[in-house]
């Protein structure tokens, strides 16, 4: 479990160095990994292209399937509603998240999806690394709202 959370870490990494918010993702099957990838809303104009959205995709590419039933989706954030039903919809058999987002989070935080019977029998994990999958988040968003004090002209009042 904790080998790939730490792939997840890596490609939250990969979208942070990226500019995006550093959310990372990976698709497991017998626990092999089948892919991983990180945000790209930013990069694509896309507000769907969430980690857990482009790696339920490329699964289902690579496995050539619609469903991923006997799946592991180990996510560094809480899933959102969007990434929630998704996992649901294609028959996410495992979720396993890290840091809990007490704004969005569909997984028990603020909705709890996995738990209504339209998601099936979802085993759901979260606080798996929660301090790494924090601290990334964290770092990431101080550093946003420093660079933006330091673009932020100062105010004059006359």
């Amino acid at each position: 479990m904790y080998d790939h959370m730490r792939e997840a870490l890596r490609k939250a990494a990969e979208a942070g160095s990226a500019g995006e918010i550093p959310v990372g993702a990976v698709i497991v099957k017998n626990g092999e990994v089948v892919c991983g990838a990180a945000n790209e809303c930013e990069q694509r104009l896309d507000p769907t292209a969430h980690a857990e959205m482009l790696a339920i995709r490329e699964a289902c590419r690579i496995l050539g399937t619609k469903t991923l039933q006997g799946c592991e989706l180990y996510v560094t954030l809480e899933p959102c509603p969007m990434c929630a039903g998704a996992a649901a919809a294609a028959g996410i058999s495992k979720l396993v998240f890290g840091s809990y987002d007490t704004e969005y989070g569909a997984c028990g935080s603020v909705w709890n999806l996995p738990a209504h019977p339209f998601s099936g029998r979802m085993e759901v994990y979260g606080g798996i690394m929660e301090a790494d999958c924090a601290s990334m988040l964290r770092e990431f968003f101080s550093g946003m709202r420093q660079k933006k004090k330091a673009e932020d002209p100062p105010i004059s009042i006359s």
